[in-house]
């Protein structure tokens, strides 16, 4: 295994799965999976990774889950069309959506823009 200086969520699930087929539409895809454990690393193409984590029924409840991870994707305006999401510029450069994931986790997806640089640019301008 190759590693490098890094942080990697580990995002709690319901059913992995599910969880997997979900992380599979942004581009991910399983490295390791240890069915005794409950446990999944998934990568993409550029090297992120997530790692998914199989919990107790009732320990995380999609509706209340105050979960999030932070992806940054350059093909995120790809990726929020395959999701049937709009992005969106925000004011601090971003180009961004967010969606869930089956087990409620907040998964916010974004990358640099023109729009967005544009807005974060004016946004900081002394008036």
């Amino acid at each position: 295994m190759d590693l490098k200086h890094s942080a990697v969520a580990i995002v709690p699930c319901n059913d992995l799965d599910t969880s997997q087929a979900f992380y599979e539409q942004l581009g991910f895809h399983a490295t390791s999976i240890y069915p005794h454990h409950g446990y999944r690393i998934l990568h993409d193409a550029k090297g992120a990774s997530i790692h998914l984590t199989r919990v107790e029924p009732g320990s995380v409840i999609p509706e209340r889950n105050a979960h999030g991870i932070y992806f940054y994707a350059e093909d995120a305006e790809a990726l929020a069309a395959a999701m049937g999401c709009t992005i969106e510029c925000k004011p601090w450069g971003l180009m961004e959506f967010a969606v869930s994931d089956p087990s409620g986790t907040l998964v916010r997806i974004g990358w640099p823009g023109e729009g967005a640089r544009e807005q974060s640019a004016a946004a900081r301008a002394p008036s």
